[in-house]
């Protein structure tokens, strides 16, 4: 059994023994007593934990897999060693089977990437010059970090990335031309697509942070690796949040701003929903959408633990611990697609829009220029200090704002 495989298993136990307590106290008509309420929280808090192990050790698993496929050597002439890309190195193998076989094979991709996860490409970093600025090697650790904190991009938003920040305009349609059935010698009426735009910036996210000469030279930990995480962290959570709430004006547009509603709740409730309310968000969409590989939702952690106690007519939890492949930052799955937690989002109020559903590709995220991770031992030469900064320009819009993306929003009463 693998390391994720035990991970998974132990996380599938803690929520069984979780729902347990749920379903004793629903037996006897009572809600959870304090010291089962106690209970109930620190299950969830290690499902949580454990989640994380599972993302880490299945990136682990990735990564590692992804170096073995690009590490393939063959010989060239003279005994020389000649590196082959992936799909050269399988090409070779097909030709060569089938070239002494005379029988056709298939071999399957080198490399799937998840419909979930962000097409971050990796580009080389820049070295500025002057002013004793180096570029590191921290670029990978960034990105994933990053990812890690923002839920939009972990939910499957699609990343452009640009050479640099000039303004960029990206056509859509917001609405489509109408067929009607013409009669014989009748005029045909005319049905013009409507046509707009989505309009890109960049912004500038960006950040310092200093060092003791003293704690380079002396730590016993992995300085580069926790600064890397330190910035993927920051931009991460500033542009996160600008994904979600973002007005759009000085900042990125979120997808709570650009969202359409889906379904109100009811009144007297404060704000809450029921899971009759959840089944009806998930069908607001129009088909296409909720069947999407990127259909996911959106929420506060405070959320997904009301929703955990949900159940059908049929007395079954709606929500499914279970992770499936490939998907990574999720919680759980509901209705059949992914969770993500994010505490941007919305707490449970009267007229909040506490939960989004949709098609989180159709969220468009440019990056402008590449990533610059940077260091100078001259900023803060008196000091003996060495300064590291981060800078990210970034915007992102929901770029169909038919209905892509909608939201739950509390009663007003």
């Amino acid at each position: 059994m693998s390391i994720v495989d035990t991970f998974v298993e132990q996380r599938m136990r803690t929520w069984e023994k979780a729902k347990s307590l749920l379903d004793h106290a629903e037996s006897q008509k009572r809600d959870l007593t304090a010291e089962e309420s106690r209970q109930y929280d620190e299950m969830i808090a290690d499902m949580e934990t454990l989640r994380g192990r599972i993302d880490s050790a299945r990136t682990a698993e990735s990564e590692t897999l992804d170096a073995e496929r690009r590490s393939f050597e063959l010989l060239g002439p003279n005994g020389s060693t000649t590196h082959r890309s992936d799909q050269a190195f399988v090409d070779e193998i097909r030709a060569s089977v089938t070239a002494n076989d005379r029988r056709p094979i298939e071999v399957g991709p080198v490399h799937r990437r998840s419909g979930y996860q962000p097409g971050v490409e990796r580009r080389a970093l820049s070295t500025a010059s002057g002013s004793g600025l180096q570029s590191t090697s921290f670029y990978d650790q960034v990105i994933l970090h990053m990812v890690d904190s923002a839920a939009v991009l972990a939910a499957g938003a699609t990343v452009l990335q640009t050479e640099n920040g000039n303004p960029l305009k990206v056509p859509k349609t917001t609405a489509f031309s109408t067929a009607a059935i013409v009669s014989e010698g009748g005029a045909i009426g005319s049905s013009d697509p409507t046509l707009g735009s989505a309009s890109f910036g960049a912004y500038k996210y960006g950040f310092l942070v200093t060092a003791s000469t003293e704690l380079l030279e002396d730590a016993s930990f992995d300085v580069a690796g926790m600064l890397a995480a330190q910035a993927g962290i920051a931009i991460g959570n500033a542009f996160g949040a600008h994904a979600i709430t973002g007005t759009g004006t000085g900042q990125p547009t979120g997808a709570v701003t650009a969202a359409t509603l889906g379904v109100t709740g009811g009144t007297g409730v404060a704000g809450a929903f029921t899971g009759d309310n959840l089944i009806d968000l998930y069908h607001s969409l129009a088909e296409p959408y909720s069947r999407s590989k990127s259909a996911g939702w959106l929420m506060r952690n405070n959320t997904l633990g009301a929703v955990r106690k949900l159940k059908d007519s049929q007395n079954r939890y709606l929500f499914d611990a279970a992770i499936p492949d490939g998907i990574v930052g999720a919680s759980g799955t509901l209705l059949g697609r992914p969770v993500f937690a994010d505490p941007t989002v919305a707490a449970v109020a009267l007229s909040a829009k506490s939960v989004l559903f949709g098609d989180w590709s159709k969220y468009w995220v440019r990056l402008a220029g590449p990533l610059r991770f940077e260091r100078s031992d001259e900023y803060a030469f008196g000091n003996d200090q060495t300064t590291f900064r981060c800078l990210a320009r970034i915007d992102g819009t929901l770029l169909d704002t038919t209905g892509a993306i909608k939201y739950f929003a509390g009663a007003g009463t």
